[in-house]
């Protein structure tokens, strides 16, 4: 019998589902649920269990880790007489892995605590490669003791891991990753579009530029995305449009200027409303290609 505890997965996309199955590669229970019948069918196939509902997913779990969309999501499969927080035992740990604001965890800790249940948000940077590779960054808020229990699982999903602080901080460092990610992939879009219409070989210059000081993971990431013209979603427009309204708004409350940010969050939105919400957020390039007269 396994000494791991029980793992109650909800929310099984482009993320959840291979970060589940690297649980149950490191020897883990895991019942999962989710809405879409083929990702529980993908989960079985790797060894965990597929559940018909949030309640019967949770009953048993020692461990429940929420990974969807957005604050939303995670409010309705938290709370409410089929959610998490009716149906988890006392004791439980829960761990919500997705991009949501600082104040929703925050006040989904608070819920959780009146029932006895333990709270982590544990937002993750590294994207689908990432999690597919279990070496997803992990930026932790909640209290050091439940860190420390959870610090085992979250070395089966990422390689860097660090806790930031209390509940809400992990969501905060979050945020400001994704600041960073969408300055750069628009920083990259524009490095590309110049270089081509200057008639330099972008194979080359982007890997002579990806061993200096203009390197990145992004760019490491992305420059596939740049060369191909392969915005197939790994992390979809539609939610780095989400996390740039989150630390946007974060900011705002705090008092701090994010002049740079403010406008690529306007760019993420204008490409999002020309229907390219569901393309990877590498996509940019198209955004300054239709700035620089290109036809997309």
């Amino acid at each position: 019998m396994s000494t791991l505890p029980k793992v109650a997965w909800i929310g099984l996309g482009i993320m959840g589902s291979p970060m589940s199955e690297n649980l149950v590669k490191a020897g883990y229970d895991v019942t999962g649920h989710t809405l879409e019948r083929e990702k529980l069918d993908r989960l079985t196939a790797a060894g965990g269990t597929a559940a018909a509902s949030v309640a019967e997913a949770v009953r048993d779990a020692d461990v429940i880790v929420t990974m969807v969309p957005a604050s939303p999501q995670v409010e309705a499969v938290a709370y409410g007489p089929d959610g998490i927080l009716e149906n988890a035992r006392r004791g439980a740990l829960l761990i919500d892995m997705s991009s949501i604001t600082p104040q929703t965890s925050v006040d989904l800790a608070a819920a959780a605590r009146e029932k006895g249940i333990r709270v982590l948000d544990a937002p993750v940077s590294g994207g689908e490669a990432g999690a597919i590779e279990a070496v997803l960054s992990i930026m932790v808020g909640g209290d050091q003791a439940d860190f420390d229990e959870a610090k085992p699982l979250f070395e089966a999903l990422g390689k860097t891991i660090v806790r930031c602080g209390p509940h809400g901080s992990g969501q905060t460092v979050k945020a400001a990753n994704q600041l960073i990610v969408a300055v750069n992939i628009q920083a990259c879009a524009e490095a590309v579009v110049f270089l081509e219409k200057s008639g330099v070989d972008l194979a080359a210059a982007l890997d002579v530029l990806g061993g200096g000081l203009a390197g990145s993971t992004v760019l490491a990431r992305k420059k596939d995305n740049f060369l191909k013209r392969d915005f197939t979603p790994g992390f979809r427009i539609d939610l780095h449009h989400k996390d740039m309204g989150i630390v946007t708004d974060a900011a705002r409350t705090v008092g701090a200027a994010l002049p740079v940010g403010a406008v690529v969050a306007q760019l993420v939105a204008s490409l999002r409303a020309q229907g390219d919400g569901g393309l990877d957020h590498s996509a940019l390039l198209r955004a300054v290609e239709r700035l620089s007269g290109a036809r997309v």
